[in-house]
C-alpha cells in the first residue's frame, strides 16, 4: 500500500520525537541537540531574505522573523548564500525553534532536579539541629558534614557547565540556564526562611553565608561568559542573610532596613524574616516593637499589598530568552570551515552545500 508524502514525515516526526523522549533525562545527549539546533536554526535564518517587512512581534516567532534584518548584517559574502523564504522553510523554522525551547526546558527541570536534592539536605541541617548552632565542617547525619551539602550543589554546577561546554553550547543559552537555575534556589532558600521557623535563625543565616561565599566564587570562576547575571539572582537569599546574621537588631529602625539592609525585600517577606526569627546562639533579642508596629502598620492601611502567601517567591519556568538572543550570539564566520556530512553529500538533494 502507498504511504503519502505527509504520512512519512508524521512518521519521521514521531521518530525524532521518540528519540528525544527515550534520553530526556541524559543532559549530555540533550546538550548536543540542543547546540546543532541552535546552530541550525541560526544558519537557516541567516540562508533566507525577508520578503516583506514584518508585523510588531507578537510571539517568539513573529520576533525572529523580524531579528533578520539585524542578524543579516552578521553574513559574510562567500559563506552563506541568501534565498527567498518559502513556506516550508518558514515552517521548518518555526519547528526548530520549538524544538530549542522544549530541550531548553528539559535540560533545565533535569538540573533542578538534580539540585533539588542537595538544596533539601542543606534545609534538612537546620531542621536537625534542634536549635544548636551548626558548624558546616562537623560530620553527623552518616557521617557527613552539612558543608558537604553545598559542595554537592557546586559539583553538580561544574559537571553540568562542562557538559555544555563539551557540546558547544551558544554562552548566550549557558547564561540563561544559569540565571534561572540561580533564581530557583533563590526561591527555594529564602522561602524556607519564610515558612520554617527553625530555618529564620542566627545559626542557619550563617550556614546559608556559608553557601552563598561558595556559589559566589563558583560564579567567579565560570566567569561572565558563562555565568552572567547569575549571583545577581540571589538578592533576596542574600539580604534576608544578612538580616539573620545581624548584629543587635533591637537599635535598627524600620528605615535602615528597609532602605540599607533590605533594599529588594516587601513589607510582608520583612515582617515575616522578624517575626520567626530566633537568635539560637546568644540569645539577642529581636527587632524593637517599633519596627514591628510600622510593619503592621504598612500591611493593614494598603500601602502594602498583602496578598496571603505572595511573599513566597516563585520558581520561573517560562522561557528565557528569544531567538533574537541565539541568533544575535552567533556569527557565520564561526562556519566557514564546517564541511557537510559525507551523507549529505552523496544525497544529490544536497549537493548545494558543496556548491561554489
Amino acid at each position: 500500500m502507498a504511504v503519502s508524502r505527509d504520512t512519512r514525515r508524521g512518521i519521521e516526526k514521531r521518530r525524532y520525537t521518540c528519540r528525544f523522549n527515550q534520553k530526556e533525562d541524559d543532559n549530555d545527549h540533550m546538550a548536543y541537540w540542543l547546540s546543532n539546533l541552535s546552530s541550525l536554526l541560526f544558519l537557516l535564518q541567516s540562508s533566507l531574505k525577508s520578503a516583506a517587512k514584518p508585523p510588531p512581534p507578537t510571539s517568539i516567532f513573529s520576533r525572529m522573523t523580524q531579528s533578520f534584518r539585524s542578524s543579516s548584517s552578521n553574513l559574510a559574502i562567500g559563506i552563506i548564500r541568501q534565498f527567498e523564504a518559502k513556506y516550508p522553510a518558514i515552517l521548518f523554522k518555526q519547528q526548530l525553534t520549538a524544538y530549542v525551547e522544549k530541550i531548553f526546558g528539559i535540560i533545565r527541570d533535569n538540573l533542578k532536579k538534580e539540585l533539588s536534592m542537595h538544596i533539601s539536605h542543606c534545609i534538612q541541617v537546620a531542621k536537625t539541629s534542634k536549635g544548636t548552632a551548626i558548624n558546616p565542617f562537623e560530620e553527623s547525619h552518616g557521617n557527613c558534614s552539612p558543608a558537604s551539602h553545598w559542595g554537592g550543589i557546586v559539583e553538580s554546577l561544574n559537571k553540568f557547565l562542562g557538559t555544555l561546554k563539551e557540546n558547544f553550547v551558544p554562552p548566550v543559552l549557558v547564561q540563561k540556564f544559569f540565571t534561572q537555575i540561580f533564581a530557583y534556589i533563590n526561591a527555594q532558600f529564602f522561602n524556607s526562611f519564610l515558612i520554617r521557623r527553625e530555618c529564620c535563625t542566627l545559626s542557619n543565616g550563617e550556614y546559608v553565608k556559608y553557601g552563598l561565599i561558595e556559589l559566589e566564587l563558583w560564579c567567579a570562576q565560570a566567569t561572565e561568559e558563562y555565568a552572567g547575571s547569575s549571583w545577581g539572582e540571589l538578592k533576596q537569599t542574600r539580604q534576608a542573610v544578612a538580616f539573620l546574621i545581624l548584629q543587635e537588631k533591637s537599635s535598627i529602625s524600620y528605615d535602615q532596613i528597609t532602605n540599607e539592609l533590605c533594599p529588594v525585600l516587601s513589607v510582608q517577606q520583612l515582617f515575616r524574616l522578624c517575626w520567626l526569627f530566633r537568635d539560637d546562639k546568644y540569645n539577642t533579642p529581636n527587632v524593637s516593637a517599633n519596627v514591628i508596629a510600622s510593619m503592621k502598620l504598612l500591611m493593614s492601611d494598603g500601602s502594602e499589598d498583602d496578598g496571603g502567601s505572595t511573599f513566597l517567591l516563585e520558581d520561573d519556568i517560562s522561557i528565557p530568552f528569544t531567538a533574537e538572543d541565539v541568533l544575535g550570539s552567533m556569527q557565520v564566520k564561526e562556519f566557514a570551515e564546517v564541511k557537510p556530512a559525507a551523507e549529505l553529500v552523496e544525497n544529490p538533494a544536497f549537493q548545494f552545500l558543496v556548491q561554489d
